[in-house]
């Protein structure tokens, strides 16, 4: 079935795809008036296109919160202050005081047991133009290794940190931090548990090493990976607008942040959706 026709199924919308990797704008899609139809097709447009975008929506948080429990239950980042209503929102802001460093190829929360789902972000307060946000596709990141690679790859698990990332944005020693959120392991390849598809599943942000193999391999394997994501072929970018929402699938894809609007402001607020434990299923 080609592309054209599996779009042009939709009733709600108008799936028009970024690229031919990665990524559609719903044209159309009314979130702030939701049915059962439109939470289905969209969740049949995040697994077909890995990441969809949304323009010139009105949701204020309580909506942004409903919208997305839709599609599961909600995480809570432990980036979010205690007193803050409506905890399920993780508010990223960054102006003259805080320079945006979430500019490196990751996907959401990989420290967890069981990784969200996915995401869904919506703008707040943007720069005149920058801070857009990248990106990949690693399902088909995964498929132009090489077969010597895809062997060398598909048994082995990566350890994944939650204090690479945040031990020092929440100014927390590792320990304290692994008290609560300690490491765990995750397989290097992943298999998507609704498409079946193979990906690879490490990151900057948050793998560590990959287990039982000696330092300096782990690093060189590791860094060649991480790699796959930065072909412009296997991404696409998005740039913002008021009114816009990004809805990604965490246990496809990965995204970049640019922080190329420092010292102007920059402010968004993103909701999670739980997910489950990753697995390789080699019969897949």
């Amino acid at each position: 079935m080609s592309a054209q026709a599996k779009f042009d199924e939709f009733s709600r919308f108008e799936a028009r795809p970024m690229t031919p990797a990665i990524g559609a704008e719903l044209i159309g899609a009314d979130l702030a008036n939701p049915d059962d139809q439109l939470f289905e097709e969209v969740h049949a447009a995040l697994l077909q296109y890995k990441v969809v975008f949304f323009r010139d929506q009105t949701l204020d948080r309580a909506q942004h919160i409903a919208f997305a429990s839709a599609f599961g239950d909600l995480e809570i980042h432990p980036a979010t202050p205690a007193d803050q209503p409506d905890p399920e929102v993780l508010r990223i802001a960054h102006g003259a005081k805080s320079r945006g460093s979430e500019n490196n190829w990751h996907s959401d929360v990989t420290w967890r047991e069981r990784p969200s789902l996915g995401s869904i972000l919506r703008a707040i307060e943007l720069p005149g133009n920058g801070g857009d946000t990248l990106f990949a596709n690693m399902v088909m990141a995964y498929d132009r290794l090489s077969d010597a690679m895809k062997e060398r790859i598909e048994n082995l698990v990566a350890v994944h940190d939650i204090a690479r990332v945040f031990a020092r944005r929440l100014d927390k020693a590792p320990e304290e931090l692994h008290d609560k959120y300690p490491p765990v392991e995750h397989p290097v390849v992943r298999t998507h548990p609704e498409t079946k598809e193979r990906l690879i599943y490490v990151n900057t942000g948050f793998t560590s090493h990959i287990k039982d193999m000696q330092a300096d391999e782990s690093t060189a394997l590791l860094r060649e990976l991480y790699q796959t994501a930065w072909n412009p072929e296997v991404q696409c970018r998005f740039r913002w607008a008021p009114g816009s929402l990004a809805f990604w699938d965490n246990r496809a894809c990965q995204h970049f942040a640019a922080s190329d609007y420092f010292p102007n402001v920059r402010v968004m607020e993103r909701v999670t959706i739980a997910g489950d434990k990753p697995y390789f299923d080699p019969s897949a």
